[in-house]
């Protein structure tokens, strides 16, 4: 196999569609994100390529005992009302820094294939401690995007992420960018410890507000109210380790 290879599995009219990324990364908060549109929208999306690169894990999925090799896909989803999509997901992102160059090359290859001319990438922003409030901050290419994202109640901080943003969601702005896309990161807030459907939701509505579509989250609220149960549990134990610590009395020896 070539270091990459892009299957054309389908060709599709798209009306000024958009390219939104969502593969894993801190809390899962973009893959969970794309991958719930995907399932609400099953009978009206369309598989249109599948990307192939020895930058993938040398492994292969494994359903029904059948095995299909690692690769990342992209599907078009067109709405009654709001913009065409092309929904990017996957199960892993490149292995080395050359190979996200190469893989969000490629993205932004099929985009343009589309006639794509904006990109949202969707992830998550670690706040290191579990949170109720899920607020979204945002990251643009260009100063002339802030305001749209700005009404729909994105947030732009300073300094924030610290660090920046890594992987493909960083390089679809800075390439982007550069190759005359409108590029924008949307990264719901999330303690970086679970996978974490509240902040996809997050994400996903503030994504409705910018590009018109609407989804309903019925499923995306059940996983919510697994992982709270989780959380539950977790926070029973630490209690209770809390509690089982020896005190200095306990310490002492008598004898």
């Amino acid at each position: 196999m070539d270091e990459l290879d892009i299957e054309t599995v389908a060709e599709v009219d798209l009306d000024d569609p958009v390219l939104v990324e969502g593969l894993p990364g801190v809390g899962h908060v973009g893959k969970l994100a794309v991958d719930h549109v995907l399932e609400e929208c099953a009978g009206d999306c369309t598989l249109v390529r599948r990307i192939y690169s020895q930058e993938f894990p040398p492994q292969v999925t494994v359903e029904d005992g059948v095995a299909d090799l690692t690769c990342t896909e992209i599907h078009a989803v067109s709405f009654p009302e709001g913009r065409d999509l092309l929904l990017l997901t996957g199960d892993h992102q490149a292995q080395t820094n050359a190979g996200h160059y190469v893989l969000t090359s490629a993205f932004l290859d099929v985009a343009e294939e589309f006639g794509a001319s904006e990109v949202y990438a969707l992830g998550g922003v670690p706040t290191g401690e579990l949170i109720d409030e899920y607020a979204v901050v945002g990251a643009v290419s260009d100063e002339s995007l802030l305001e749209s994202l700005e009404e729909a109640g994105v947030e732009f901080r300073e300094n924030e992420p610290a660090g920046g943003i890594v992987g493909v969601s960083g390089l679809l702005l800075g390439l982007g960018e550069r190759r005359g896309f409108e590029a924008a990161c949307l990264m719901g807030e999330t303690s970086g410890y679970l996978v974490d459907p509240k902040s996809a939701r997050a994400v996903l509505e503030a994504l409705e507000d910018l590009l018109g579509f609407d989804v309903d989250y019925e499923t995306l609220d059940e996983r919510a109210d697994e992982m709270e149960d989780v959380i539950g549990k977790i926070q029973e134990m630490e209690q209770q380790q809390q509690m089982d610590v020896p005190t200095d009395d306990d310490l002492r020896y008598i004898g």
